[in-house]
């Protein structure tokens, strides 16, 4: 029996992109990014990115096919990113989604953003030992979820202000450093001795495994207007590298605390914040620490993309998922 060929869509934020699945293997997986887009307003401008996906789904969703050497009329599943994300950016997949599935008469498979995210680690290491505990770091979400088998993700942990990556956003912002401000900061602080800038460590009051960055950030601007930092400052790499060691080891902490609680068999990285270099090496010091395997999604499929959304859609529809009439489909932002 053939194999079914997926094409799944992803706009959740700021990123369009399409792919198409032949089973488990990614015949394309086509991102294009709005950062130039806005790069201008130091965040992403929800109005802006959702008149961009108007404008790019369409000719995205044919390169995919074009690069993928496959129509539209060969495909046997269509998968769409539901949320959570801006509701703007959302609708405009989930619609051109909705009206391929009528027109094809094809079923449509609506899915969770943050499980994806998780998902992506299993379509190049499909034979991860279960339970996982999953870390996922992006730029408007910092989770932890529990992976009890497969297509289970349980929340155990979740942003309640800023996201890890919305700090690192915030405080590149802040120094003028530009957009994304992961990467800057990751460019910024490489020679910088961490140990120069004393950061205390985030801690909800209630010690629950949730994740706060706001005071974090809040104590790196504190940090800015003390010393007079800037993006000329001789001690920027010093500082830069302090808050990214400080924002590491916060969500390693946390990580660990779980993992003391739950007892996984394997660990998973995953989330755009995942690509930073000190980030995976603390995740890979920790799993060496603790004797358990790791997994990191490869850097493409670390970031938004539709890959991820096509390969958790094919395993839900596989295990009998209901998917309903593709026109009853919604989008949720949270």
């Amino acid at each position: 029996m053939a194999e079914p060929v997926v094409l799944g869509i992803e706009t959740s934020c700021d990123e369009t992109s399409a792919a198409v699945l032949r089973g488990r293997t990614i015949l394309s997986n086509i991102v294009l990014s709005q950062d130039e887009i806005h790069a201008p307003y130091g965040g992403v401008v929800p109005e802006l990115a959702s008149r961009q996906h108007i404008r790019s789904i369409e000719p995205i969703v044919r390169e995919s096919l074009d690069r993928a050497g496959i129509g539209l009329e060969e495909i046997d599943l269509f998968a769409v990113t539901r949320g959570p994300g801006l509701i703007g950016s959302l609708l405009v997949g989930l619609c051109f989604a909705k009206g391929l599935a009528y027109y094809f008469k094809k079923p449509l498979v609506g899915i969770d953003h943050l499980e994806a995210h998780c998902e992506a680690a299993f379509l190049e290491n499909p034979d991860i030992p279960l339970p996982a505990l999953a870390l996922l770091v992006s730029g408007g979400h910092t989770s932890l979820y529990i992976i009890d088998a497969p297509l289970s993700f349980r929340i155990l942990g979740r942003t309640r202000d800023d996201a890890a990556g919305e700090a690192l956003d915030k405080v590149a912002k802040f120094l003028g450093l530009g957009y994304p401000g992961g990467p800057a900061i990751e460019k910024g602080a490489r020679g910088g001795d961490n140990r120069v800038f004393a950061f205390a460590l985030p801690r909800t009051k209630d010690r629950s495994l949730d994740f706060s960055f706001s005071g974090l950030k809040t104590a790196a601007i504190k940090h800015i207007r003390e010393k007079s930092l800037s993006a000329d400052s001789p001690a920027l790499a010093d500082f830069l590298a302090c808050f990214e060691e400080a924002v590491a080891r916060a969500l390693i902490r946390n990580l660990t605390a779980a993992a003391d609680t739950c007892e996984p068999r394997a660990l998973i990285l995953c989330g755009g914040v995942a690509r930073n270099t000190r980030l995976r090496t603390r995740f890979h010091e920790y799993a060496g620490r603790a004797g358990l395997p790791a997994f990191v999604p490869s850097p493409r499929l670390c970031t938004d993309n539709a890959a991820m959304i096509a390969g958790l859609a094919l395993k839900k529809f596989e295990a009998g998922a209901d998917c309903g009439p593709a026109l009853d489909l919604d989008a949720f932002a949270r």
